[in-house]
């Protein structure tokens, strides 16, 4: 099994690192029957997974057309908000962006993937709200993200990564205090097979008629044993780990698996 996406390779701090990808590529697949794991969230966890503000709804009948455009298929709303029923058909989980109060907010949102916070945390806020816990946005990123979604054409879509290790292979992760709390009992010469590595992959797209921003996620996890697997590919991943930026070890909290990582590089 190799990973899909290896953004490790490619930087180890907080980055923007948007590319252009073609239109075709915008949703990634790879799941058969998307709204068999979203169902049953929206169910047991819906201010967890699903969230919407009042005017949003001419912006999701877009994306939802949109969607159906890249599925290939007319996707019935079937009494849903646009969104929710976009979302169920993809794999991706899916955001809107709207123009409000004189910068960028969100307006709704599937989440049935969200690495460590839930859609009733988030919905309404900025660009600057949303990333206040990663070190220096503001400072540093805020007003070149602002830049890019004001400038983003509609012929564009644009991809960028992150990266994560974690303790459990779960897609639905709202709260890490679960998983990060079992990171003691795992066994060291297990840990390739006990750790796993997240990774995000995101997109931004304009939607042409009411000027939103869709901003999608996509996440795969890999335990580390598929990295393992190759010594090149373990050995970028070592030099990734050993080199990240103090501010993104920090916020993703990869000293709580420097030891049982270090077992892993060591025993390859």
């Amino acid at each position: 099994m190799i990973p899909r996406h290896a953004p490790w390779e490619e930087s180890g701090e907080f980055r923007i690192g948007l590319r252009q990808i073609p239109a075709e590529a915008w949703l990634e697949g790879g799941e058969a029957d998307p709204a068999a794991r979203k169902d049953p969230l929206l169910t047991a966890h819906p201010a967890a997974v699903w969230a919407e503000t009042e005017g949003s709804r001419p912006a999701q009948a877009e994306l939802l057309d949109l969607v159906s455009q890249a599925c290939g298929r007319p996707i019935p709303a079937e009494g849903r908000p646009p969104l929710l029923a976009a979302a169920r058909a993809v794999a991706d989980d899916l955001c809107l962006m709207e123009r409000r109060d004189g910068g960028w907010r969100l307006t709704a949102l599937s989440l049935c993937a969200g690495s460590f916070f839930t859609a009733s945390e988030v919905i309404g806020r900025s660009l600057a709200e949303l990333h206040g816990p990663v070190t220096g946005f503001r400072e540093r990123l805020l007003a070149r993200v602002t830049r890019i979604f004001d400038g983003l054409r509609d012929d564009l879509v644009l991809e960028r990564r992150n990266w994560s290790v974690v303790s459990a292979p779960d897609l639905f992760m709202p709260d890490p205090a679960p998983m990060r709390a079992v990171i003691t009992d795992i066994d060291p010469a297990r840990a390739a097979d006990s750790l796993f590595a997240r990774v995000e992959r995101q997109t931004l797209r304009r939607l042409p008629a009411t000027g939103g921003v869709v901003f999608t996620i996509r996440v795969w996890v890999d335990p580390l044993s598929a990295i393992a697997a190759d010594a090149d590919r373990l050995a970028r991943f070592a030099a990734a780990w050993r080199t990240a930026h103090p501010d993104f070890r920090a916020y993703k909290k990869l000293e709580l698996y420097d030891d049982l990582v270090a077992r892993v590089i060591d025993a390859a």
